[in-house]
């Protein structure tokens, strides 16, 4: 064998095991206690080895730009402002050189697959397409990166936009994403999304129902455009703040919808944090969707990181587990059950919602392995444990040291 893996806990068959993995070559061999195999060793020593981590919306093409922009409202409008005017000034390798440290930053922290929106219209053209495009390739080694494009400044309302999606779509993109909320148009944008994404058989990635009220939302009608066109299990929805703030009654006929419909829900909990509540000055709403209940209703869900260091999330770390932890957080998630179901949603929940047919620990898989700091799911999330080590098909991708504590007299 390439690579064995001794007293590793993983998840299996609804309870958590010690266990051996064998690696040979870019696949698992073998997983079994105490293993006859011969190798190299790797000693796990107890702790939680899970599927690499997954980022289900994330934007690589505008990280890292405070340095070009202001924030003084800290509102929705302001970021896309503030953003549409910096990125008329992106080029290749400027796009390329930002994502590439949030794309490291995510990759140190165990995030081994990814869906990156990125944006096409006539101001920014195939620039950041091209840059991200360039860095999947460059870093395929320890990540694999799909491309959704989306128009975030609008589609009906911006001549032009549409052509450069079909292109991306042509170019490889597998994803198309949508901004209703920013069009003049929103239900004639949706249409036409759902129109392009059967025209090129693409997943379907939303931005949604991102406002502080609950006038004008879209979440049912993307449920029943979904079930018109048979695109149930393909469809993605992220935000919805404005589901937050429904009561339960209301909640539940939408959650109800979002399940039979097979639409996903992923939640941004940074972004939404940030950029929510701004016209309260008390009783100031989250604007964070609790999953636990669509979870229980049979919704997909992901928990994801959307921005980082720019005007719509002024910080980040790439860290997908900080992230599920701050949705605990906000959520007031506390129940064993419930925060390893936390660490459900930036694994195989994500899986699900990208349609991943081949993740997660099996014979005849690939070797795509985190090793976090934590002996069950339920400690990861509340801990907000370390990732010790990554393999990424069967090649060690990245390591972190657990931190010595110097004592006097040693």
């Amino acid at each position: 064998m390439d690579q064995i893996i001794r007293d590793a806990r993983i998840w299996r068959d609804g309870e958590l095991v010690n266990t051996d993995i064998a690696i040979k070559g870019e696949t698992i061999a073998a997983i079994a206690p105490d293993l006859s195999a011969e190798g190299p060793e790797l000693k796990a020593g107890g702790c939680l080895v899970i599927p690499g981590l997954i980022e289900t919306h994330i934007h690589l093409d505008k990280t890292c730009i405070l340095d070009r922009c202001r924030i003084e409202e800290g509102t929705v409008a302001e970021a896309v402002r503030e953003t549409a005017s910096a990125k008329r000034g992106f080029t290749v390798g400027d796009v390329y050189a930002r994502g590439r440290q949030t794309l490291e930053r995510c990759i140190s922290h165990g995030t081994m697959r990814m869906r990156t929106h990125v944006e096409l219209d006539p101001g920014i053209g195939m620039t950041g397409f091209e840059a991200v495009e360039q860095l999947a390739r460059d870093y395929a080694w320890a990540i694999d990166v799909e491309l959704c494009v989306f128009p975030q400044e609008g589609l009906t309302n911006y001549p032009g936009t549409e052509e450069l999606l079909i292109e991306g779509l042509r170019r490889g993109a597998r994803t198309i994403g949508a901004v209703p909320y920013f069009d003049t148009d929103p239900r004639a944008q949706i249409d036409r999304i759902f129109a392009i994404a059967r025209d090129f058989d693409a997943e379907i990635d939303m931005h949604l129902d991102l406002a502080e009220t609950t006038q004008g939302m879209q979440v049912e009608y993307v449920c029943r455009k979904t079930e018109e066109f048979g695109w149930g299990g393909r469809v993605a929805v992220g935000h919805v703040t404005q589901m937050s703030l429904l009561p339960p009654d209301r909640f539940g006929e939408i959650t109800t919808r979002l399940a039979n419909a097979g639409v996903a829900v992923t939640i941004l909990p940074s972004t939404d944090l940030h950029l929510m509540g701004r016209n309260h000055d008390h009783a100031v709403p989250r604007g964070v969707v609790p999953a636990e209940p669509l979870r229980e209703a049979g919704v997909t869900c992901s928990i994801s990181t959307n921005n980082v260091l720019n005007p719509f999330t002024p910080y980040g770390d790439g860290s997908l587990i900080r992230m599920a932890n701050l949705y605990a957080n906000v959520c007031h998630v506390s129940r064993p059950a419930d925060l390893a179901g936390c660490l459900d949603m930036i694994t195989g929940s994500a899986a699900r919602l990208m349609r991943l047919n081949d993740y997660g620990i099996t014979v005849g898989g690939p070797a795509d392995l985190v090793c976090l700091d934590a002996s069950n799911p339920t400690d990861a999330i509340a801990t907000l444990a370390q990732p010790l080590w990554g393999i990424k098909r069967g090649r060690m991708s990245f390591t972190h040291p657990r931190p010595e504590l110097h004592r006097p007299g040693n």
